[in-house]
């Protein structure tokens, strides 16, 4: 088994696809609430779903990325801006089984970024940096193109990056000690998996700075 393939391949770009088309609803959703026309939808869901991962391969020097080799994958967002186009109430009113599915996309992706980061070179420790990056990337870019403060930043947000983090973590120590399979694999993704629903549960957020003083609150 290839290092940057856990699965194989029928099932692993099943998975990809699901976590794009997740991740491409949120930024859909996203362009809805600042009210964005069709095409700044569309901008948006493909900024979130394959961000990450164009980050990454063009780091790695995949090139060209998967996000412009893979038919699927760039149609896929394009699929989901359609869906929230049409039925946004609707998508609205199922949010928290979105964010369900964003956590589950977080999961898989922190780990084949690292993986597939590791298999072209990179060390260990910047393997798991662009395996966060692959996870959260495209949100940044998101936020960023809508002119907010990125989520990731924020501290009034439940916590999203350190899920990535541990998952990443977890792949790369797998890897260190020869470890890495598709059962070792999936369960660091279900670990960063379960660690977002956790956040989420129970409003996880990361501490601000030791004896803070300022008065300025988040808008």
């Amino acid at each position: 088994m290839q290092l940057d393939q856990l699965f194989s391949p029928s099932v692993q770009h099943t998975l990809d696809v699901i976590g794009i088309f997740v991740f491409a609803i949120s930024g859909a959703l996203l362009a809805v609430r600042k009210n964005f026309d069709v095409f700044g939808m569309a901008v948006l869901a493909e900024v979130t779903a394959l961000g990450g991962g164009l980050i990454r391969d063009l780091i790695i020097g995949a090139v060209p990325p998967a996000a412009f080799t893979d038919l699927g994958f760039f149609v896929t967002p394009l699929l989901a801006t359609v869906v929230v186009f049409f039925l946004h109430p609707h998508v609205e009113r199922i949010q928290s089984a979105v964010l369900v599915f964003d956590a589950a996309g977080l999961g898989l992706f922190c780990v084949t970024g690292t993986t597939k980061a590791y298999s072209h070179g990179l060390g260990l420790t910047a393997s798991a940096t662009l395996g966060l990056a692959t996870a959260v990337g495209g949100g940044v870019l998101r936020d960023v193109l809508a002119n907010e403060v990125p989520s990731l930043l924020r501290w009034d947000r439940d916590l999203y990056a350190v899920p990535a983090i541990v998952g990443a973590t977890m792949a790369v120590l797998c890897i260190r000690f020869d470890a890495l399979t598709s059962v070792t694999s999936g369960t660091a993704a279900a670990t960063a998996f379960v660690l977002r629903l956790l956040a989420m549960k129970f409003h996880w957020r990361a501490p601000r700075a030791w004896n803070r003083r300022s008065t300025v609150t988040e808008e």
